[in-house]
């Protein structure tokens, strides 16, 4: 059963729409033109809105136009009598779901607001797992260094400016760059990431760019690289430090061109993306050790942001742990454990020289040992099983 708003001048019309939607179980509500249709949809939730285009006063189009820009979530469904191409075209580039011509074909009429339905249930069920993909990727802490970090994050967002992220491994870079995407204007289009020291040198090319069929050995079919998959999007090239001066030769062309070109051919491919790398290493002393281009480093060093290690910021151990033990804890399905504030001093003592991954380890290592809480003896016993 679906909510329903009918929205007609023509009363033998609303009538009849709410005699047969009421028939297929679904709750109908009508109004006679589009101010009565906003003012409805200002009050209540609707899952459909029928709406017809020619009315007096604000037409049909001008409805769906206020309901959208306000970014209210329903389905549009636009009917009219004087349907032509160019009116079913506008309306759909406005963001209506479909256009009915009158007279209503009432299998059709069933159908649409069917699959209607469906979208708007996909769409919700979208939003829930963006949602969630942004609350994995969440930064922990209200430490100085952290909320600096998420200041310049803040300013610089919502431009296309590359940015270095350097930092420890484990400290959570990749972190960064997700709310960098996140909170950009094209946070609706890919987020692709690459890392660069885990593909061997020799395929790291052809990951980037792609490739075409037979231009190596193992090139049995066309291939598409991530810059090309990232187009309109943001591309995350992770410890970049690792990557052969030859594909940072294509990188820095790409960057310099926005254009790429596959593996095994000269044809250019225009792309529009924002990069976004981060290091483990120290650039300067990889340039220095020829081992890295200067030129590269300054296109790709626009904005610096440096991730601080975790036992630069023990203070934010606390809320970490909070973070890590209802994560874990809904993880494994299993109650949430309690800790003593004794057990967290006794973390806060610790060389984190893995950093932020590490200290995720060790909470889930004391969530499966330990039973209802936490001790600072549990903790000495459990965090350094290595005797480290």
């Amino acid at each position: 059963m679906a909510k329903i708003l009918v929205v007609d001048d023509e009363r033998a019309i609303r009538n009849s729409l709410k005699d047969i939607l009421e028939y297929e179980k679904h709750e109908v509500t009508s109004a006679e033109d589009g101010d009565q249709g906003l003012k409805e949809l200002e009050e209540n939730d609707f899952d459909i809105v029928l709406c017809d285009i020619k009315m007096p006063g604000i037409d049909g189009i001008e409805v769906l136009n206020k309901v959208k820009q306000k970014g209210v979530d329903v389905q549009f469904i636009m009917i009219s009598g004087h349907g032509t191409v160019d009116t079913a075209v506008e309306s759909i580039k406005k963001g209506a779901f479909d256009f009915i011509e009158k007279p209503l074909d009432l299998n059709r009429l069933l159908i649409t607001i069917k699959n209607a339905l469906e979208f708007g249930k996909l769409a919700t069920e979208t939003k829930v797992l963006k949602k969630k993909v942004s609350k994995k990727y969440e930064m922990i802490g209200e430490s100085k260094a952290i909320n600096q970090i998420k200041e310049m994050v803040d300013k610089v967002a919502d431009t296309d400016a590359r940015v270095l992220i350097t930092g420890e491994n484990g400290t959570g870079k990749e972190l960064v760059a997700h709310r960098l995407h996140e909170k950009s204007n094209r946070s609706k289009n890919p987020f692709i990431e690459v890392n660069c020291a885990a593909i061997p040198s020799e395929l790291i090319e052809s990951e980037l760019f792609g490739h075409e069929k037979g231009s190596f050995t193992s090139a049995h079919k066309q291939r598409t690289g991530k810059f090309e998959q990232a187009n309109g999007g943001t591309i995350f090239l992770d410890e970049i430090g690792d990557m052969s001066l030859s594909a940072q030769a294509k990188v820095l062309r790409a960057l310099q061109e926005n254009r790429i070109s596959r593996v095994g051919s000269d044809k250019q491919i225009k792309v529009d993306v924002r990069v976004i790398v981060a290091t483990n290493k120290n650039l300067k002393e990889e340039i220095a050790e020829k081992r890295f281009r200067e030129d590269l480093y300054h296109r790709i060093s626009v904005i610096l942001i440096h991730v601080p290690s975790l036992n630069e910021r023990k203070e934010d151990i606390p809320l970490l742990v909070e973070h890590f033990i209802n994560q874990i804890s809904k993880e494994h399905g299993t109650a949430k454990i309690k800790i003593d504030n004794t057990a967290i001093k006794e973390l806060q003592k610790i060389n984190w020289t893995g950093n932020i991954r590490e200290l995720r380890n060790v909470i889930e290592r004391l969530i499966i040992l330990c039973d209802k809480k936490i001790t600072a003896k549990d903790v000495k016993l459990y965090a350094r099983p290595l005797g480290k």
